[in-house]
């Protein structure tokens, strides 16, 4: 069991994306001790360790000595879903996870934690139906996908590993994902809700999330599934507006459905005209308080940054 006070060494993967830059800064800064798990040292620090999830290639003592592991890698989900794009989101994250699952399984002293990407896709398109880490999968690609990365940990399982799942929804930061992307249009006064706008999101503040990552590391009883959103999901109208006053823009003009599926196929149906209204009822089990809690604080602190 970890010591809450007691610093951590964590090996990361994915430490260079959106979430894992994140993740590292507030980690060193906390005083841990977090090392990249990497295909190359390049830009990632002279302790980083090398690997290769599609050879299978990770040294069996390069895990030897950290208390915990955190699992961020995987393709980005935001683009056209061909048939290639699909295996390349899919086998990114099962490979990964499988081959830092059997590593940590073979162990004669494995990390304490093993805590391992996810995402809220395992839900699938659910319209007002209110979902936490109890209610069923969904259907789908996302969710086959979310369902069999979540699998692939499963050479991990042992007493004396906690392996916790990350099941992270839209996380909101100016400077990357979503709302990065977001951004140009809204600032001109050219955002607008999708389609109806009635579709419900799934949010959490970047900041939110890596508290949430940190907490979990310590949080003994936190195995399985946990929900990283925020406890206030909304509507796409009202994040649009909310958007839009924060940035002191009007949002008049809507993205039909049409445009959606015209641009985006099967992704876009699947994210942006998906409804999806989950809670986070493991996490704030846990004793883990927000700093944001509404969509309208969560997007003022991001776009003043």
């Amino acid at each position: 069991m970890t010591n809450h006070s007691q610093p951590l060494r964590i090996a990361i993967t994915g430490a260079t994306g959106f979430l894992g830059r994140a993740l590292v800064a507030r980690l060193a800064a906390r005083g841990h001790a977090p090392v990249a798990i990497t295909r190359t040292r390049e830009g990632a620090g002279r302790d980083a360790i090398l690997w290769n999830p599609e050879r299978g290639e990770l040294h069996p003592d390069a895990l030897a000595g950290f208390d915990a592991v955190v699992n961020l890698a995987g393709e980005n989900i935001a683009q056209r879903w061909t048939d290639e794009a699909k295996r390349a989101i899919r086998d990114s994250r099962i490979q990964a996870t499988e081959l830092l699952a059997r590593t940590i399984g073979a162990m004669d002293r494995p990390p304490n934690v093993f805590l391992s990407g996810s995402a809220v896709g395992i839900y699938g398109d659910r319209g007002e139906e209110l979902l936490d880490e109890s209610s069923p999968r969904g259907r789908g690609f996302l969710s086959d996908v979310v369902a069999a990365w979540e699998g692939a940990t499963k050479a991990a399982e042992r007493g004396d590993v906690r392996i916790t799942h990350l099941r992270t929804g839209l996380v909101l930061d100016a400077n990357g994902g979503a709302l990065e992307r977001m951004l140009p249009p809204f600032r001109l006064g050219l955002g607008g809700r999708i389609a109806s706008g009635k579709q419900l999101m799934s949010w959490i503040a970047l900041d939110d999330w890596t508290r949430a990552v940190e907490h979990l590391l310590h949080a003994a009883h936190a195995s399985g599934p946990v929900n990283l959103v925020a406890p206030t999901p909304v509507t796409n109208a009202d994040f649009t507006h909310a958007l839009g006053t924060a940035l002191g823009r009007p949002t008049l003009i809507p993205v039909p459905e049409t445009a959606i599926r015209l641009a985006f196929g099967e992704m876009g149906e699947s994210t942006l005209l998906a409804s999806q209204r989950v809670v986070p009822t493991r996490l704030l089990g846990t004793g883990f308080g927000f700093e944001y809690e509404t969509i309208e604080a969560a997007l003022k602190a991001a776009v003043r940054e």
